[in-house]
């Protein structure tokens, strides 16, 4: 293992603290990522096996103790400052559940998606809770190789299980959900919660895996929780308008996280805007991750939305790379927001070249920088 952190019990107070609304500051999640040859030098070379951004793009034939030897390189290669943790999820595509619950998965050099293997009157279609798929298996074996090697010092997130509609979409490609919707609702209502049935017993299944090593709980988003946490998505809601979002999308998003102690949502793109009084009176709803889309103005031209955000009593997360800030959109939201109180932000920045300046912003914010000592 090459992997080092010594902070878990610091970090975990830290983030729990935010939780609360009792840190009095911003999260912010960053690593310091070392050039190759810097990395090589402190690690040695790295492993055969090249990282893939997509989990799921390594063939069967590659074991899980390769993926997980070439992710402990990889994150050893990384410094966590300020906020920052060692994390990784194996990541099979947005919506994995898809691939459980009757497509196909393909794989491209640059992504992931799911096709249905044959098109299925809704009528005739039965999603059931079936956690032993090849896809499922792959993905729990990936997870039992990390909690062996690393045993809870890198944090293991959740897979992206995506939203309950966007797996049926992935049933019903092109515009055929949409008229679903419209024709056979009631067939419709009964398949979401069939989704949400498999959604939740993959959720659980991969949790039971990790949970006694874990310092807690993260998502393709690491923001880390004690309680469990999962950040919810409905991107197909930017096609629907209100009366639909109320019968299709609002109950099983409301039941989801009557079930998760911290629950985020992704509120992806202009189009779901018309939802986002409706998304932030879920009760027990915790923030909102907001994510302009392409062709949008990014996040430092949006701040009547983070402001709903905060005004309904949410918390707020966003990434480094969503704007051309940078790490400067800490001093942005600031002057839109008044203060960064329940706002995080994650990102990487480069060691030796954004260090110094990244060290300023922090500084500004009272946000100690807590470098990590190296592994070696």
């Amino acid at each position: 293992m090459r992997v080092h952190f010594d902070r878990w019990q610091e970090t975990v107070a830290t983030y729990e603290s935010w939780w609360k609304g009792e840190l009095g500051r911003p999260i912010v999640n960053l690593s310091l990522i070392d050039s190759p040859d810097v990395a090589e030098e402190r690690l040695g070379r790295a492993p055969e096996l090249p990282f893939e951004t997509f989990t799921g793009s390594y063939p069967a034939d590659v074991s899980p103790e390769a993926i997980v030897d070439r992710w402990d390189w990889e994150l050893a290669s990384r410094r966590y400052v300020a906020d920052g943790f060692p994390s990784i999820w194996p990541n099979f595509g947005a919506g994995v559940v898809a691939a459980m619950t009757g497509c196909e998965m393909l794989v491209r050099e640059d992504t992931i998606w799911f096709e249905p293997k044959s098109i299925v009157p809704s009528g005739d279609l039965s999603i059931g809770p079936d956690v032993t798929t090849a896809v499922a298996l792959r993905i729990a074996d990936i997870y039992r190789q990390a909690v062996a090697l690393w045993g809870g010092v890198v944090q293991l997130g959740a897979t992206d299980l995506g939203g309950t509609l966007d797996v049926l979409q992935s049933l019903f490609p092109s515009q055929r959900l949409a008229l679903e919707l419209y024709d056979r609702p009631d067939e419709m209502n009964r398949l979401i919660w069939e989704v949400h049935a498999a959604w939740w017993a993959h959720f659980d299944a991969f949790q039971a895996i990790v949970a006694e090593t874990n310092p807690g709980y993260t998502a393709w988003t690491p923001l880390l929780s004690r309680e469990s946490y999962y950040m919810l998505q409905c991107d197909f809601a930017y096609m629907i308008g209100p009366d639909m979002f109320d019968e299709f999308v609002l109950p099983e998003l409301t039941a989801s996280c009557a079930r998760l102690g911290r629950p985020f949502y992704h509120l992806d793109g202009e189009g779901q805007l018309i939802h986002l009084d409706k998304i932030l009176a879920i009760p027990g709803l915790a923030g909102v991750q907001w994510i302009p889309g392409d062709g949008a103005a990014d996040v430092r031209h949006w701040p009547e939305i983070y402001g709903k955000i905060r005004d309904a009593g949410k918390l707020i997360q966003l990434f480094v790379g969503q704007s051309e800030a940078g790490l400067e959109i800490l001093d942005l939201l600031a002057d839109q927001l008044g203060d960064l109180s329940g706002v995080a932000i994650i990102g990487d920045v480069r060691a030796g070249l954004d260090e110094e300046a990244a060290r300023k912003i922090l500084e500004r914010h009272a946000i100690p920088w807590l470098s990590q000592p190296e592994a070696g």
